[in-house]
């Protein structure tokens, strides 16, 4: 049961389900459990986190009722498929959250789901975030913890800051159960693909990039030209020159397009 709605856990690929009022970190959690024996397929819920975190260890609270806050626990088949896992989830939230969206959705390297409605005025507002963490034993990784956040309110304070903002957010009819059903198969899936992505993924995820042709200032300054199949996002630079990035942020030039 979650919030009074019964999840059908067979339905939802869901091997074990763990659903706490609030928790430091679903993270935390799901590392927890792994290193107990947890299986692939444990999906932890919390309504509220008050030490969430993103890349770059960025932190934030997370309230209840704003969205979904989960972790996944999966073993991935290789090393080469843990380098473009943020790449292949991202591509199953949005494809799993935009029939509950009334917005059209994209993807921003390397995580981020956005609202693409004011795109042509350089405004993106965020959907979805992905945040991946892997433990390993050795050279082998032992287990990933697969971390989604997606917002089910649009207007609610930023609690990293002191100013209020403004995110995207699904249709207001939408319940926890209805998106974890739809959500946990598709990033389970996700998550057993090996390699590098194929050229359907590839042309997928540079189909519903929303960065494409946009200026940027990092991680180089220039033009975001696409996203390539082991991962790498590549910059086309004032002088014609190509560079490729495998780690960093992507911000972009225009004031307005912050997320």
């Amino acid at each position: 049961m979650l919030d009074g709605v019964s999840l059908n856990l067979d339905r939802a690929h869901i091997a074990r389900f763990v659903h706490e009022h609030a928790v430091a970190s679903t993270m935390d959690l799901a590392h927890e459990l792994a290193s107990a024996g947890a299986p692939s397929g444990t999906v932890v819920v919390s309504d509220v986190q008050t030490a969430g975190r993103g890349r770059s260890g960025k932190a934030w609270q997370s309230r209840a009722g704003d969205g979904l806050w989960c972790t996944v626990l999966e073993r991935v088949p290789s090393v080469t498929a843990l380098d473009v896992l943020s790449l292949r989830v991202g591509l199953a939230v949005l494809e799993s959250a935009q029939p509950l969206c009334n917005h059209r959705l994209g993807l921003k390297w390397p995580n981020d789901v956005v609202a693409r409605d004011d795109a042509e005025r350089g405004v993106l507002r965020k959907l979805a975030g992905v945040l991946i963490e892997a433990r390993w034993r050795d050279a082998q990784v032992e287990w990933v913890a697969i971390g989604i956040g997606i917002n089910m309110r649009e207007a609610h304070d930023d609690l990293s800051g002191s100013s209020a903002f403004r995110v995207a957010a699904l249709r207001d009819d939408v319940h926890r159960v209805e998106l974890l059903e739809a959500l946990i198969p598709a990033v389970r899936r996700a998550a057993q693909c090996d390699g590098s992505l194929s050229e359907r993924e590839r042309m997928r995820w540079n189909d519903v990039d929303a960065m494409v042709g946009r200026r940027c200032v990092s991680p180089s300054e220039g033009v975001v030209v696409r996203v390539e199949s082991d991962g790498a996002l590549t910059v086309r630079a004032h002088d014609g020159v190509i560079t490729r990035h495998r780690s960093g942020s992507l911000f972009l030039r225009e004031e307005n397009a912050t997320c």
